[in-house]
């Protein structure tokens, strides 16, 4: 008699690793953008991926416009500004000494206004609208040029995930400008720049050089390489290209309009 045949042991089920949850998502994006990406590019499309770190931005970044604006230091250096850039006005439009007092009192008034405004807009522009223009960038790069499968919500999703590192980004600015006294204050090179002056193209440049935007572009790029299987180098180089590309083209317009200004005040 032959002996029974032996059946082969079945092997040990390897279980896949469990899904992050949201909140998950949104803290590991600063440690392991990659893996949370990769997840996010295999589940379902989940909106609360772009939303939530918009609100989260939205709500830090007024807080943090609430406590700047409170500053005495901060509320001198507007009406600094708000002075120069009216006798700048007055002295090129040659008024009168009523008309610049008035024309003071009306910078006066709507400076500070104007100043609010902008703190309370800026952060829903970039909460809400931000991932879906960065997103179609993302897409267009990904999906048609690397030819790479996913969609364009998932794109959306990608640059939303990576908002948190601009909700970092509020925090550390708030900070710097409220112990510094510097409204302008940011971790880049404007730290450099003793007196920031908003029409000095030089000084635009040094502002857009920071630490946490070349951050939250690493981190786009990294998505971009996950959604389209395009290397990580070619992907970030793509998304620093892009972010470069309109950076110089909006500081150069504001130069070419301050030299025409000049040349028509003469």
């Amino acid at each position: 008699m032959q002996p029974p045949e032996s059946k082969p042991e079945p092997l040990p089920e390897v279980s896949a690793p469990p899904a992050m949850s949201l909140w998950g998502r949104l803290f590991n994006v600063f440690a392991t953008p990659g893996e949370v990406f990769q997840e996010a590019k295999a589940a379902p499309e989940t909106p609360a991926n772009w939303l939530v770190p918009a609100l989260i931005l939205i709500v830090v970044s007024w807080a943090g416009a609430a406590l700047i604006f409170s500053q005495p230091s901060i509320k001198q250096q507007l009406s600094d500004i708000t002075e120069q850039a009216i006798q700048r006005q007055i002295d090129s439009s040659h008024l009168s000494e009523q008309q610049a007092e008035q024309a003071r009192a009306m910078g006066e008034k709507w400076a500070g206004i104007s100043s609010q405004i902008g703190a309370a807009l800026v952060p829903v522009v970039v909460g809400f609208i931000l991932p879906f223009l960065w997103g179609l960038f993302v897409w267009l790069l990904g999906a048609q040029l690397f030819k790479g499968h996913f969609s364009y919500m998932k794109a959306v999703e990608v640059v939303g995930l990576a908002n948190m590192v601009l909700v970092l980004e509020a925090i550390v600015k708030t900070l710097l400008i409220v112990g510094l006294g510097n409204l302008y204050a940011s971790p880049g090179l404007v730290l450099l720049v003793k007196q920031f002056d908003p029409q000095n193209t030089w000084h635009k440049v040094f502002a857009a050089v920071n630490v946490m935007t070349f951050w939250v572009l690493a981190v786009r790029g990294i998505g971009l390489a996950r959604l389209s299987g395009a290397s990580l180098a070619k992907s970030i180089v793509w998304v620093f290209a892009i972010w470069a590309a309109y950076t110089g083209f909006f500081i150069g317009i504001g130069a070419l309009v301050q030299a025409g200004v000049k040349q028509i005040t003469g």
